[in-house]
């Protein structure tokens, strides 16, 4: 049975007992331990189920490599599932439940699937639920959707917090054993700044548990003073519980820092996302050792040799009082004499190896008293629920039984692979190593920057190197390396001298014994989680699966939540056997971030309840509330629907509003619209690749409106474009689309047209902007006095910069009313005094705010666009009569070559059209116009559509503008629009442009 040491627990505080519980019962732990080491204290051996057959499933690792032992966490607010009980740190009144069982984790119904494992290998989902096909809607899609996932997704609201960090420095390590710890003090030395990254709880990683020297101290020794070295550097940060979790271009890092997982108790966030931007990163991450693959390989009990070590060290806890080790390495020897010095007993060392001389760790271990058997494995091991015992064979042989060992653990130990994961992600290659049957990062094909640069490093472990003094002499490289490659100067120092142990080759071993029968691989696991044999992976070999992309899929092998940590190399193995070819010709699957998973509160971080999607607010955005506005919110914005006044409704209130703007002065808050500066020798080039129309040729002092199209040529956004001089535009972006269009922008700066100088800013709040709109306009701002508002000073399409009212001012000729119109920014921190003094001004002049409705109405008047209402992501300029607004002299801009596609110039597009009832009222806002006949669906035929409506009280009655097929060529037709309430609709098609058609009253 699994028990707590006497003695031993190197991370532990005994005197400092933790009670925690799991699945209902109350058991003790001490301070130090994991939910792992605590729950095998108890004797605690079965943790869950596997995710298909259901079988009993114990811990197998102690990091987060761990496969099986995911459990629920807390209750209610604070409930998580799938959280390794490997990596969480125990805690007082922990509660926790395994998962993936019913109705308990001891007797699970689901366990029948095991019973039926032969009619459910790999792949046979695909072939089995695609017949009968009636059987689909009512029985195979309900019960794969009862059976997928693991765990249970929480109820209640998340009560923590999160946040996000940023930070920058010239070297990042990752990982803090002792290449990381050794890496980074080789950097910091020169002066460049250091953060190191450790995803556990303690500094040192693997090397205080196995041992050895370094410049004559005790390893353990090294690391405290490489520690305190360098938190005294002011040039360093250390993090502690943070993982790397990805790494990403331009020197961009994620990491995930656990802040109170361990003490829930402590105020403040749970959880932290550090974004980091380093000059060079170096990937310390260590190695994973691999499991073996035998029958019974995954029974509770049978773990990682180096895991058992580490419970035996770390946390003073035995998995069992009679070990089997089963190798084909030397390091396994480290568990057998660790566990032999804990007074345990081994009854037997398993070496598939025959070696011709014993190396040291064998000596240490013959010497100790331990039985070695070379040349030997496991058949099977028998128990189900815990080991009781293991069948040995000839590693050479089929299977054949020589003899019983009974035990309750077998410590296994397949060798080690790097953790290549971080290096992989940006882009690093790898290399198979066979005298160590890995692969190991391929240092001349790193991971490039844009200067053509390797800008990560692999050290230590991660870089394939084993013992210490090549770790610390690689480590010691690569952070002066790393140092040298940001800029900073290195001395010539050595690197710290290690002793070790030396260790004799490993031997590849895939499948235990070579020649197991079918029986056999039947029950050898390589991916525990999703239950994948070695036969799995041999029958997708077998059925033609031969890319290891498409027989992960097949099998689901490394799909898991562990992302293959532990069974992927041993899979690939067995791949490239089933082909007959060398293990580099099947290569890898590919590494993505996360390294491990990340929790869905860190991504988000602030961002919830009222900061989820904070409210933008203009700078006159109280004086609105105090005046009555009625609120619509617009992107992020909110911005006055309308102004209700005493006695009034909204309607009257729109009313009111836009036959004041007709006849006297409005004042419209247009500080929401996007502003973009679009800046650079090559901005003018820029423009006329993102517009339809040119923008190059527009002088200083002028605007031009434009129209903006995705590269499949549909209307995504339209403005007006001011030059400001030779190398700087302004764009405006309705209101909605400013930080779209900006990331637009961006996106082909960065992807398509990296090379050309420009730089975008987006300015939208710097400015406070009013329309000034109306017969009274130009009187309001002489009245303010100041610049030249005349009609020969600044003319239609015209910006000029001045004062106005004692504010510095630029003032734009520009109308969306059709009336005569000014639009006026000044500084956002003036922008309510400027509204303050325009009001003022205006009393004399009939002056009234109005708000986005009156702004609709009057452009719909006009027929003028708007973006979201007349576009819906399917709509292209043509559509909209706006041919004029498309460039001919330009050889390409965005959208144009898709303009040219046969659906883009179908003769039977919809055309925008002006619509008017015959009975004066307001047609329903998106009704559709039928036509006669049903089309293939049997549906009723239809011609077009409502994109605007509105009663218009300048006009005296409802307007609208909609979608019509050939509707400009069917000028006077009615339409029949069938609305929500049972009536339908008469409308005549008309011109869109229902008030001054020729434009003379924005001439002014």
């Amino acid at each position: 049975m699994s028990t707590r040491l006497a003695t031993g627990g190197r991370l532990l505080n005994r005197g400092d007992a933790i009670r925690f519980s799991f699945n209902g019962q109350t058991l003790k732990g001490v301070q130090g331990d994991t939910l792992a080491s605590a729950l095998l204290a108890n004797d605690q051996m079965l943790v869950g189920r596997s995710f298909k057959y259901h079988r009993p499933r114990g811990i197998v690792a102690a990091g987060p490599e761990e496969p099986n032992a995911l459990v629920n966490l807390g209750t209610e607010g604070a409930f998580e599932p799938n959280q390794r009980a490997t990596t969480t740190e125990l805690f007082e009144d922990l509660t926790a439940t395994s998962q993936n069982h019913w109705p308990s984790l001891e007797f699970d119904v689901g366990a029948i699937n095991a019973k039926l494992a032969r009619f459910m290998p790999a792949g046979f989902y695909y072939k089995m639920f695609i017949h009968p096909r009636p059987l689909w809607k009512h029985v195979y899609e309900p019960f794969i959707r009862q059976a997928a996932g693991l765990g249970k997704a929480p109820k209640g609201r998340d009560a923590d917090s999160y946040e996000h960090f940023y930070a920058h420095c010239d070297v990042l390590v990752v990982g803090g054993g002792i290449a990381g710890l050794t890496a980074a003090h080789a950097a910091a030395q020169t002066g460049a700044r250091v953060i190191v990254l450790e995803q556990t709880a303690h500094w040192g990683g693997r090397a205080p548990v196995d041992g050895g020297t370094v410049d004559g101290l005790p390893v353990d020794k090294v690391v405290d003073d490489l520690v305190s070295a360098l938190i005294d550097m002011p040039n360093v940060t250390l993090r502690l519980r943070t993982m790397g979790a990805g790494v990403y271009d331009h020197g961009y890092v994620l990491g995930y820092e656990r802040l109170t997982d361990h003490a829930p108790e402590r105020a403040g966030p749970r959880h932290r996302l550090w974004r980091i931007r380093a000059g060079h990163t170096i990937t310390a991450t260590g190695a994973i050792e691999r499991p073996l693959s035998f029958a019974g390989n995954d029974v509770p009990g049978v773990m990682l040799a180096a895991s058992v070590r580490d419970y035996a060290v770390n946390f003073g806890v035995s998995v069992g009082d009679r070990t089997v080790v089963v190798t084909n390495n030397d390091d396994a020897y480290r568990t057998a004499i660790a566990l032999n010095d804990a007074g345990l007993t081994v009854p037997a060392i398993l070496d598939a190896r025959v070696l011709p001389v014993d190396s040291p760790l064998m000596a240490a271990a013959k010497e100790a008293g331990i039985r070695v058997m070379m040349g030997h494995g496991i058949a099977k091991v028998m128990g189900s629920k815990r080991v009781t015992g293991v069948a040995v064979c000839a590693q050479a042989g089929e299977g054949a039984v020589l003899e019983e060992i009974a035990c309750d653990a077998v410590a296994m130990s397949g060798g080690w692979s790097p953790v290549v994961h971080l290096w992989s992600h940006c882009g690093g290659k790898l290399l198979w190593d066979t005298d160590f049957a890995m692969f190991r990062p391929d240092v001349d094909k790193a991971p490039l920057g844009a200067d053509g640069r390797a800008f990560v490093s692999p050290a230590g472990a991660a870089n394939g190197h084993f013992g210490l003094q090549e770790i610390l002499g690689d480590a010691h490289a690569m952070g002066q390396g790393a140092a040298r490659a940001t800029g900073f100067k290195p001395k010539s120092t050595a690197a710290p001298a290690g002793d070790g142990i030396e260790e004799a080759a490993m031997a590849p071993v895939w499948l235990m014994p070579q020649g197991a029968g079918k029986a056999l691989r039947g029950k050898a696991w390589l991916d525990y989680q999703n239950d994948v044999k070695v036969s799995d992976v041999q029958l997708a070999a077998q059925e033609g699966f031969e890319s290891v992309e498409h027989a992960k899929r097949y099998t689901t092998l490394g799909m898991a939540t562990d992302q293959g940590k532990l069974s992927n190399i041993n899979g690939l193995a067995i791949l490239s056997d089933a082909l007959d070819q060398p293990i580099p010709q099947t290569g890898t699957t590919t590494f993505r971030p996360p390294y491990t998973p990340i929790s869905m509160g860190a991504i988000g971080g602030e961002a919830r309840g009222d900061v989820f999607q904070p409210i933008r607010r203009t700078p006159m955005h109280d004086w609105h509330d105090e005046n009555g506005a009625d609120w619509e919110p617009v992107g992020q914005w909110r911005r006055p629907y309308a102004y209700v006044r005493s006695g009034e409704t909204v309607h009257d209130a729109v009313m009111r509003e836009t036959q004041n703007v007709r006849e006297n002065l409005g004042l419209l808050d247009a500080s929401t619209l996007g502003k973009l500066v679009v800046k650079g020798p090559d901005a003018g080039k820029f423009l006329d690749m993102l517009y339809t129309n040119m923008m190059s040729t527009l002088k200083p002092g002028k605007c031009r409106y434009g129209l903006m199209c995705d590269e499949n040529g549909f209307l995504i956004d339209d403005g007006v474009v001011a030059r400001i001089d030779d190398q700087t535009f302004l764009c405006h972006t309705t209101t909605g689309g400013a930080e779209r269009i900006h990331a637009h922008m961006e996106e082909w700066l960065q992807t398509e047209w990296w090379d050309w100088q420009v730089y975008v800013a987006n300015v939208t709040e710097q400015y406070a902007q009013v329309a000034v709109v109306g017969p009274n306009a130009r009187a309001a701002l002489e009245a303010m006095g100041g610049m030249d508002v005349s009609k020969d000073a600044l003319g239609f399409m015209e910006w000029a910069d001045g004062t106005l009212g004692g504010f510095d001012v630029r003032a734009y000729r520009i109308s969306f009313s059709g009336e005569l119109s000014y639009e006026i920014a000044v500084r956002a921190s003036e922008g309510q005094a400027f509204w303050d003094a325009l009001m003022a001004v205006g009393a004399a002049l009939g002056v009234m705010p109005y708000g986005t409705e009156a702004l609709h109405i009057l452009r719909a008047e006009k027929g003028f666009i708007m973006i979201g209402d007349e576009t819906d992501g399917t709509v292209i300029p043509q559509d909209l009569g706006l041919h004029w607004a498309l460039s001919k002299k330009k050889d390409d801009y965005l959208g144009k070559r898709a303009h040219l596609r046969s659906h883009m110039a179908d003769p039977n597009r919809w055309k925008l059209v002006g619509l008017l009832t015959e009975d004066g009222s307001v047609l329903p806002d998106g009704a559709y116009a039928v036509a006669d006949g049903t089309n293939a669906n049997g549906q009723r035929n239809m011609q077009g559509r409502v994109t605007s409506s509105y009663h218009s009280p300048n006009l005296g009655k409802g307007i609208a503008m909609g979608l019509v097929l050939h509707g400009p060529d069917r000028m006077g037709e009615v339409l029949a629009f069938p609305g929500t309430d049972g009536k339908t609709y008469k409308a005549r098609i008309v011109d869109p442009v229902f008030y001054d058609p020729d434009g003379e009253k924005q001439n002014v």
